[in-house]
């Protein structure tokens, strides 16, 4: 058994038993799942918006989740602020930059954030990484429609511009500092056929985060854990709607035993 799956398995537990806090500044269509995804995980969620409140939370979570699926003037600002005192206190940010691509506000608020903060980890579609990295693609609202280019390949250009590991998740996930590329086999097509399941990815991965320091591991790992619960989920679902309700089961269901028999993890340095 490799060693990355089992630094995976021991991060699995490790937000099981120390319960962190998870600020989300979130996508209100999805914010419902991405709290339940939260503590499906292991991970306790708070979702604080407010620009008069969003430093204190911030001060009290172990990690900070911003996701710009519904985005509006203001809450940029709110997660600069939050982004600032999660920097000084040295706590990861996880960024989720949603239809990025799709319009200039969308792709204008992403760099303001990347430019302004230290972000631990960028989770997103391939279309939305490749546009923060020059590379042309075709986005649809919010859904990767074509790039021309391999995720492998942008995912390790958007790390090394940036400083920020990159995890693109899609039929197969890529995760990567720009040095360490892990691939992740987990999950199942249904995993597409509900909105928000990418956001729900994000929030696992600051899970993970909060506990992990390294920020390839702990992506990886929560990408495995989620993925294998997809797994599970589509085995007892019934379509869409019922996907949802098992992923959740399935996510609070695994075990250490279970996850470290099943995950698909490549690794590889660049």
């Amino acid at each position: 058994m490799s060693e990355i799956v089992q630094m995976a398995a021991k991060v699995f537990s490790k937000v099981r038993n120390k319960r962190p806090l998870i600020h989300h500044i979130t996508n209100f269509v999805v914010m419902n799942s991405t709290a339940n995804i939260t503590l499906c995980s292991g991970a306790l969620p708070v979702m604080a918006h407010a620009l008069e409140e969003v430093e204190e939370m911030a001060s009290a979570a172990s990690a900070l989740v911003l996701n710009i699926g519904t985005l509006w003037p203001d809450q940029i600002e709110a997660m600069l602020l939050a982004g600032k005192r999660a920097n000084q206190r040295g706590i990861p940010i996880v960024l989720d930059p949603v239809g990025a691509g799709a319009t200039r506000l969308r792709t204008e608020s992403v760099l303001r954030l990347l430019g302004e903060l230290s972000i631990a980890i960028v989770r997103g579609n391939l279309a939305e990484i490749a546009t923060l990295v020059g590379t042309k693609a075709e986005i649809r609202g919010v859904e990767s429609i074509s790039v021309s280019g391999e995720a492998a390949e942008v995912a390790t250009q958007f790390a090394r511009q940036y400083g920020s590991v990159a995890a693109i998740t899609g039929p197969v996930d890529f995760v990567t500092d720009g040095v360490r590329m892990a691939r992740v086999a987990n999950g199942h097509p249904l995993m597409s056929t509900v909105t928000g399941t990418g956001c729900m990815s994000t929030a696992v991965v600051a899970s993970y985060a909060a506990v992990e320091s390294d920020s390839v591991t702990a992506a990886t790992a929560a990408l495995a854990a989620y993925g294998f619960a997809g797994q599970i989920a589509a085995e007892r679902a019934q379509g869409p709607g019922t996907f949802q309700i098992h992923l959740f089961d399935a996510l609070a269901g695994l075990t250490e035993d279970a996850l470290r028999a099943e995950m698909r993890i490549e690794l590889e340095n660049q």
